[in-house]
């Protein structure tokens, strides 16, 4: 015969998983808005971490499918999306990712000015790959790149703006070729 504290503790465990199961139904499972700007705001910052997180959702968008996210992208729009070949594509594609998804949300106006940020962060970590010599010219370009989301809420470059950070990369590839 089962002790009473042992056929109450398993009476007790069958009915706390009874319960979590109950909880655990297909409409409790959906997603809520303010879930979703939390996750939109955790992969809109300026840091390593922020970007890595959107990246490795990027990566694997079938396990986000519950959030409904836009993942479109048109990189750069307009402008050169590996300028002077420079990779700008996927700076590029989180900045998409984030104007896109807080505009479905109705929530642009009060983040576009930290999905900006994390841009430039973006591309000032992607220009930290290039070597030091031309460095210079893919910093002037995520500056011009930068300014114009800022500014203008989409990335249009001049071609006076590759001229300019062409003679900057051109000088570089010179530097270095003396060293």
């Amino acid at each position: 015969m089962v002790p009473a504290r042992l056929r109450a503790a398993a009476l007790a465990s069958v009915a706390a998983v009874a319960v979590v199961l109950a909880f655990a139904t297909p409409a409790s499972a959906a997603v809520t808005a303010a879930q979703k700007l939390s996750v939109m705001s955790s992969w809109s910052q300026s840091t390593t971490a922020s970007y890595n997180a959107w990246n490795s959702a990027r990566q694997n968008q079938s396990s986000w499918s519950d959030y409904g996210f836009d993942w479109s992208t048109d990189y750069c729009s307009s402008s050169p999306d590996q300028p002077l070949g420079f990779d700008f594509r996927l700076p590029c594609h989180r900045h998409d990712f984030g104007y896109r998804n807080y505009k479905a949300m109705g929530a642009f106006d009060a983040n576009k000015s930290r999905i900006d940020d994390a841009f430039y962060f973006d591309l000032k970590a992607k220009c930290a790959t290039y070597n030091a010599f031309v460095r210079p010219a893919c910093n002037s370009l995520a500056w011009t790149y930068y300014q114009a989301v800022k500014n203008f809420g989409s990335v249009v470059v001049t071609q006076g703006d590759l001229n300019t950070a062409a003679k900057l990369k051109a000088e570089g590839l010179a530097m270095e070729r003396v060293s």
